[in-house]
């Protein structure tokens, strides 16, 4: 089973930029920013559960994710590209990074994405809190947990106007999709990444809003390579595209400078 994706700018040449959205998203959410990466091609992907990937329904957990996002890229013939996550997306690529079977990954750029936590009693508990949104996810209408959801102290920077737009863009996902993906994907079941990350020989960037304290500290805790998007907060790609598209483009001129 492959996933389903959109291509853009395919008729450049090199490495292609491959993009993962967050729990809820779906591939449109990245349309400001890779038109703005132009000058490669893009891979913009629909995770299980999302967008035309609401039929793919993942049960095995971040293994099983790494080889529906390996045959995909195989689908497409792409053995050059570089992997770009926000959130969920993010957890997704840095899994992949450390433990994936496809060759070719040149470079990884995460928004906001947990590398896990350390103990089982932390992984367990997350799991549990995970658990209790997906049982609401399932029996309940869709925008009053999301009405709760964006209430969340990661989304605290958000506007009023703001957070109503989420709930109305994000209420179009089917529920029991989302609960199976927030399941299958929960940071409890996520390994602990930290060690590999921190010597990854592929170039790596970590983008974190400003007013984003919590992964501002993750970052520095544990000494990924952060850069600051500046005036937004968690979901920085969404707050404050410009800058967030204008951080991208100056990462992939490194990376191309490295290959060449």
């Amino acid at each position: 089973m492959k996933l389903k994706c959109q291509t853009f700018h395919s008729h450049n040449q090199g490495t292609w930029l491959v993009w993962l959205h967050g729990l809820l998203g779906k591939s449109d959410d990245w349309a400001p920013t890779v038109s703005v990466c132009d000058r490669y091609p893009s891979l913009v992907i629909d995770l299980p559960g999302h967008g035309d990937s609401a039929d793919v329904a993942l049960t095995g957990g971040f293994a099983e994710m790494s080889e529906l996002l390996s045959a995909t890229l195989s689908e497409y013939q792409i053995n050059d590209y570089c992997l770009i996550g926000y959130s969920l997306g993010g957890r997704i690529a840095m899994y992949h990074a450390i433990h994936g079977e496809y060759d070719g990954l040149r470079g990884l750029l995460v928004e906001g994405g947990n590398p896990g936590l350390f103990s089982q009693q932390e992984r367990d508990t997350r799991l549990q809190h995970d658990q209790r949104w997906a049982q609401r996810f399932r029996q309940e209408p869709i925008t009053s947990v999301l009405a709760d959801w964006y209430q969340q102290s990661v989304f605290a920077d958000l506007t009023a106007a703001q957070r109503a737009q989420l709930i109305h863009l994000r209420s179009q996902n089917r529920g029991n999709s989302i609960a199976d993906m927030l399941e299958n994907t929960s940071l409890g079941r996520q390994p602990w990444l930290v060690p590999d990350l921190q010597q990854i020989t592929i170039p790596f960037s970590y983008l974190c809003g400003e007013n984003d304290r919590k992964f501002q500290n993750i970052a520095q805790q544990y000494t990924l390579p952060l850069k600051t998007i500046l005036q937004v907060g968690h979901n920085a790609h969404y707050g404050n595209s410009a800058a967030f598209s204008s951080a991208v483009n100056h990462f992939l001129s490194l990376l191309v400078k490295e290959t060449q």
